[in-house]
């Protein structure tokens, strides 16, 4: 096809860890093999695109962060397109498909791209292609790769109606003829049977990134007593299969040892979200008994020497390092522990074919080796399939490799799902696993996306105690299983719980400020403000407060914030205040025992417990869950929702309870208001938009 056939088109990607970026990459990777040119650019860039004047088709990849936000590198844009003095033809011209991606777990699924989409709509543009959301509770290749699959015929037909419109129809057999072209050129690999000698013979034209490979021999099908699957073991159809696998994603990076001593970069720089501010641990303390299934515990932070500033209800973000045994361990087996202290200088390889190629903006363009993987690579991401394709050609043994293969094809879906996206396999598993595969140091850099900060609910009231700063959390734990030898810590939680160690008192004092010892130990933060979650602005308004487990730490705050308000402004209304919290066994997890004097004072009106694995001898045995006890107070729910204006606030896990809690508040307003559930599920929808039902949860 001559270059001038070669059809452009405007391909903008909102990321907030990369996933969106990837998938954006992929469709640029493949436009090239359908005769198509992509434009790649992140959304942000808006100097380097202009939708006002674009003519092309318009390929959006969008995720969402947050509570339902766009990412961040979409909010300039959003705003933009939400200025409502746009006339509603402002975007007639324009054609696009939109690719959201979300997590089903969260309330607001995909809102990032639904809100663009359907803003786009408003202002007159149209869809060449349905929209596709995809659903990271499930995985993400389940929407996206059919959606991509199908973007190249839609693209076509776009092109065409284009150039009818345009009036040149000579040009449409032409431009037909070679995007109609089998979009799957494909290669026939002859898997030998001696396993050892597996070769990829790259015979053909490379096509849309898509290697379909003909087994010839199967003999690397294991033997007959090896019937199920697991991470490094297929069985048929999988084994027997021929596969579609994606493209070997381009390498891009190039690095540079220099036995050299030389600085580190300082936390801060890596961090683009905010002000960074280096504080001190003043206090720890573990809320749980020894016996308790989960360990919580309470630090405080002393915050009095900076401008840090928050609300209660706020979040904020913790930079943390990866776990220095495993980054020992990674350096060991990528053959490099001699090298960890040496200077790394990282820079964009010469001729890659990587369009729009940069350094990842989280690398430093000097640093150490250790500091680089400690600090700036998320080593225990869950590899994605193009990381999978990659490992493939740095692996030597050709069971290894067919597997791998297995793992990111299509064939493979169920797989790759089961054996490494659900039970969080990381590389240092796969290394561990295929231990063949000897990546090289860059292609970690270009694979591993950012080791992001943790963030944490602010659990108290700068009011009631300036200058310090609580929050609470459980020390996750990750226990061994067939595809994970060895049990581990979460990155952030664990790393906390050991720098505290030293400090911690269990079980003493948590409320009343003493307990704990001076520390040294700092930990580096950020702000992330919560713009709803806070305290109604009017004092008199009522309110409830749902928070099992650690989801009671933002309202330790709140009724901190309460009970000092309450002691400067006596002649202030105040509503009242309802809170539900529940555990396992009240002497083992019940993080806060000190909530009675809330309740002694006035600040709390109700106090409601209950205790899930606590067995009881009681004639009628007691509510085992939070969204029990709420079903209990029907009345006064409805009440304080429906009659008199006040808020509903949910903080936990978002799966075994938050749902249960909406569920519960669904059949009492059905219950009281006498309607059907579908109604009821509406007027719950009027309330989350009028930020009176708001929730803080996670998955």
């Amino acid at each position: 096809m001559c270059c001038d056939l070669k059809r452009r088109f405007l391909l903008l990607y909102a990321t907030q860890k990369g996933q969106a970026k990837a998938i954006a990459e992929e469709i640029w990777q493949q436009a090239g093999a359908h005769g198509l040119e992509a434009d790649i650019h992140c959304m942000s860039e808006m100097d380097k695109y202009n939708l006002e004047t674009e003519k092309d088709p318009v390929v959006i990849v969008i995720s969402t962060t947050g509570t339902g936000d766009p990412p961040d590198t979409a909010r300039k844009f959003v705003r933009k397109i939400r200025d409502t003095t746009l006339p509603p033809d402002h975007f007639a011209h324009l054609q696009y498909g939109l690719l959201g991606l979300g997590d089903s777990e969260y309330t607001f699924f995909c809102n990032g791209g639904k809100t663009v989409d359907r803003r786009l709509q408003e202002l007159g543009a149209q869809h060449f292609y349905d929209t596709g959301l995809a659903d990271d509770c499930v995985g993400l290749e389940l929407v996206v790769d059919p959606w991509i699959d199908g973007l190249w015929l839609a693209l076509k037909e776009a092109f065409l109606l284009q150039k009818e419109k345009e009036g040149m129809s000579s040009d449409v057999d032409a431009v037909s003829s070679s995007l109609s072209a089998d979009p799957h050129i494909v290669h026939e690999l002859n898997l030998s049977s001696e396993v050892q000698n597996l070769k990829l013979e790259d015979g053909g034209v490379r096509s849309s990134g898509v290697l379909t490979q003909k087994l010839v021999d199967i003999s690397l099908v294991a033997s007959t007593g090896d019937t199920e699957p697991s991470l490094v073991h297929s069985v048929p159809p999988v084994s027997q299969s021929a596969l579609n696998i994606p493209a070997l994603p381009p390498e891009y990076i190039e690095v540079q040892f220099q036995d050299i001593h030389g600085e580190n970069p300082h936390l801060s720089s890596l961090i683009s979200e905010g002000t960074t501010f280096e504080v001190p641990v003043t206090k720890a303390v573990q809320l749980t008994r020894e016996d308790a299934i989960k360990t919580a515990l309470l630090l405080e932070l002393d915050i009095a020497d900076t401008v840090f500033d928050y609300q209660p209800g706020d979040a904020f973000c913790v930079i943390c390092p990866n776990n220095v045994n495993e980054v020992e361990e990674l350096l060991h087996i990528l053959g490099l522990s001699e090298k960890g202290d040496y200077l790394v200088c990282v820079k964009v390889k010469q001729g890659t074919k990587k369009k729009g190629a940069t350094r990842p903006q989280h690398i430093p363009e000097r640093g150490t080796l250790k500091f680089i993987l400690t600090w700036c690579l998320e080593i225990r991401a869950v590899p994605k399939k193009a990381f999978l394709r990659a490992l493939v050609e740095c692996t030597s043994d050709g069971r290894e490799k067919r597997r791998l293969q297995e793992l990111c094809s299509r064939q493979g879906s169920s797989d790759y799902t089961r054996f490494i996206r659900e039970p969080n396999v990381c590389l240092l598993d796969l290394l561990h696993a295929f231990p063949s595969c000897k990546p090289s140091l860059n292609l970690l850099i270009e694979h591993l996306p950012k080791l992001q900060a943790r963030s944490y609910s602010v659990s108290s009231s700068n009011l009631h105690q300036p200058g310090k700063l609580w929050f609470v959390f459980n020390v996750v734990e990750f226990p061994a299983c067939p595809t994970r030898a060895v049990s581990r810590k979460g990155v952030c939680t664990g790393w906390l719980a050991e720098l505290v160690a030293p400090l911690l008192h269990p079980n003493k004092n948590t409320l009343d400020g003493r307990g704990g010892s001076p520390s040294t130990e700092k930990i580096s933060i950020f702000a992330r403000p919560n713009n709803t979650f806070h305290l109604p602005a009017d004092p008199s308004v009522p309110f409830v407060m749902v928070g099992p487990g650690t989801g009671i730490s933002p309202f330790i705050g709140f009724l901190q914030h309460r009970q000092r308000l309450r002691k400067e402004h006596t002649d202030w209304e105040f509503g009242e205040t309802w809170l539900f919290f529940g555990c396992r066994h009240q002497d083992r997890d019940y993080l806060f025992k000190q909530l009675r004097c809330f309740l002694e004072n006035g600040t709390l009106t109700h106090l409601k417990v209950c205790f899930s694995r606590d067995s009881s001898t009681a004639e009628v045995a007691p509510p085992k869950y939070v969204q029990d006890v709420i079903r209990l107070y029907a009345k006064e729910v409805a009440r304080i929702l429906l009659k008199e204006g006040g808020y509903f606030y949910v903080c936990g896990d978002k799966k075994h309870m938050a749902d249960g809690v909406s569920d519960a508040v669904v059949d009492i307003i059905s219950m009281e208001m006498e309607v059907d559930k579908l109604e009821a599920m509406k007027i719950l929808a009027t309330l989350r938009e009028a930020k009176r039902y708001l929730q803080d949860v996670w998955s």
